[in-house]
């Protein structure tokens, strides 16, 4: 039988939780999970063959510190863990130190003594995102060791920022390393690691060095502001330099010794310094790829609205483009998340705004998925004033997710009772889409030709919306399988005949404007259930399990009359 993860708390003040991070780590299993709240924990840590995830509560709140030893802080030998918004400390030694085990870093800070702030050793494999190395001798170091460092910052190291050798072949990427009293990043024995658009400034000698035999792949990075040289790579190394900047370091930028094998590809001019380093990801977003599949998954569950889905799966293929071409290093243009829905009623709207709120949460774009549904009458005050603030109110409210107006055409129309705040109700929004553009989606909905009066009212209205989606009006097979779909979810069947019944009535029922399309299928039903509860009343006994379940043609032809 597999064990079900659990979750370990840990506080000093929490009644119930473990005091210690030692004391949780003793009673945690394989793939547990140990919460640490708030505090400075001084206490060294001994992670062997352990796989074991330590997080904090709330990141960068949780320190872990040991001062007047020679050891290190965090020891992971063997196993696989993973740290998520800790801080590490040692103030004369290693702050973690990492042999032949696999270890995940997120969202960490780490500041060493004498020695690496981080070492990777013996084979393992360290990967860390969006981490920051404050201090140290060294301030990270792969030895015979790979992995990943994305989207971190080694500063204000004494000695070297990087150190990759002893055959070591680790990917970094988008990081920047400053500020280190030595070289930037020193590649040696026989070392490969890919290093990719990083930024190295600010170091007491060479930016990058690569020796012994290194072959190192070096694409769209920018070395600057370096008392040695830019890049150096001496003799019997090889490798390539594609795409980097060199810029104010010690004369003549790029220094590669005889009997080194480097090719050389000169940056063209779209490279630019802001796109390297840590600067090079601003804006860019942490993505569940799983939720993403799982909430198109239920998008295509819709009955159905195919153009719509269509629309919907572009704006997100647009979305994740966006997030590979900015982790790459590209420009990105704006991107507008506000939309309009155009149709009928009970055609799905208020639906897909719900899931596309969803998706962009779970792309990153917005913080919290909320979906906030208002009328005219939540944005419409009755006396100066009160509109601005009631509309202000129902934005801060959806902040963070999707703010969806029914109706919307309706804050266009004049009541005829005198003054008519509508018209600042729409001002008031064009400014705060403005205003919040990052933080909220807007959504507007109503029927289509009423929409377009809508967005006459303002000049600025329209430009702030990406897209228009048409919601047409269900078919009458579609509506037949709605009303199916309906009834299986409430713990109803239907009887055999009564879909064609359903059929039938979908044909031949008006379409007006006010056709209620997916509403229609459950009024209808609601109306078979009042029937039904009518029929079997008059049985003169407890009706059947299955007899309470099955809705037949006569209930349909109740409900229809």
């Amino acid at each position: 039988m597999t064990n079900m993860t659990r979750t370990l708390n840990v506080s000093t003040t929490q009644p119930g939780a473990y005091p210690t991070i030692r004391d949780a780590l003793e009673a945690a299993s394989d793939g547990d999970v140990v919460s640490i709240a708030a505090g400075d924990y001084a206490e060294p840590l001994r992670l062997d063959n352990r796989k074991i995830t330590l997080v904090a509560v709330d990141a960068g709140t949780v320190t872990i510190g040991v001062r007047n030893s020679n050891d290190p802080t965090v020891v992971c030998r063997g196993g696989e863990v993973t740290l998520r918004g800790l801080r590490i400390r040692s103030a004369d030694a290693t702050a973690l130190q990492v042999v032949a085990a696999q270890v995940k870093m997120l969202k960490c800070e780490v500041g060493g003594g004498y020695g690496a702030a981080i070492s990777a050793t013996q084979g393992a494999a360290l990967t860390a995102t969006d981490v920051k190395v404050t201090s140290g001798q060294f301030g990270v170091v792969f030895e015979d060791a790979g992995g990943m460092l994305d989207k971190c910052e080694i500063t204000n190291i004494s000695d070297d920022g990087l150190i990759v050798r002893v055959g070591s072949n680790p990917t970094i990427r988008n990081c920047t390393i400053a500020n280190c009293g030595y070289r930037g990043i020193y590649v040696y024995h026989a070392a490969k690691p890919k290093l990719e658009r990083c930024e190295v400034t600010r170091t007491g000698d060479a930016g990058i060095a690569v020796a012994s035999q290194s072959a190192p792949t070096i694409l769209s990075c920018w070395v600057h502001e370096t008392q040695g040289v830019g890049i150096r790579f001496e003799r019997g190394c090889r490798g390539s330099i594609e795409g980097c900047r060199i810029e104010h370091v010690a004369s003549p930028g790029t220094v590669i010794d005889e009997g080194a094998t480097v090719t050389v590809i000169e940056a063209g001019d779209g490279v630019h310094a802001s796109r390297v380093g840590i600067n090079a990801i601003e804006g860019a977003t942490q993505q569940d790829e799983d939720r993403v599949e799982r909430l198109l998954g239920e998008l295509d569950s819709m009955i159905g609205l195919a153009g719509v889905k269509a629309e919907v799966r572009a704006l997100i293929d647009e979305i994740q483009v966006n997030e590979w071409r900015r982790s790459a290093g590209l420009s990105v243009g704006a991107v507008s998340h506000h939309l309009i829905f155009t149709g009928a009623p009970g055609t799905g709207k208020t639906t897909v705004a719900r899931i596309y709120g969803q998706l962009l949460k779970a792309l990153g774009i917005l913080p919290k998925g909320k979906f906030k549904e208002v009328t005219r009458r939540d944005l419409v005050g009755q006396y100066i004033g009160h509109t601005a603030e009631k509309t202000t109110t129902a934005f801060e409210d959806a902040l963070g997710g999707v703010l969806f107006i029914d109706e919307a055409y309706a804050l266009s129309r004049h009541s005829g009772i005198g003054n008519d705040f509508g018209q600042e109700a729409i001002d008031s929004i064009v400014k705060l889409m403005e205003d919040h553009r990052d933080a909220i989606a807007v959504i507007v909905a109503g029927y289509t030709g009423e929409m377009m009066d809508f967005l006459d009212a303002n000049a600025g209205l329209a430009s702030r919306f990406a897209k228009t989606f048409e919601f047409e009006n269900y078919t009458p097979d579609e509506l037949v399988l709605i009303a199916q779909r309906i009834a299986k979810l409430d713990d109803y069947e239907l009887a055999p005949g009564v879909d064609v019944g359903l059929h039938e009535w979908f044909v031949q029922i008006e379409r007006g404007e006010s056709f209620g399309n997916a509403r229609e299928a459950r009024r209808l039903l609601e109306g078979m259930r009042k029937a039904q509860s009518g029929r079997l009343r008059a049985l003169g006994r407890v009706p059947s399990r299955d007899e309470l379940r099955s809705l037949v043609l006569d209930d349909l032809l109740a409900a229809a009359r």
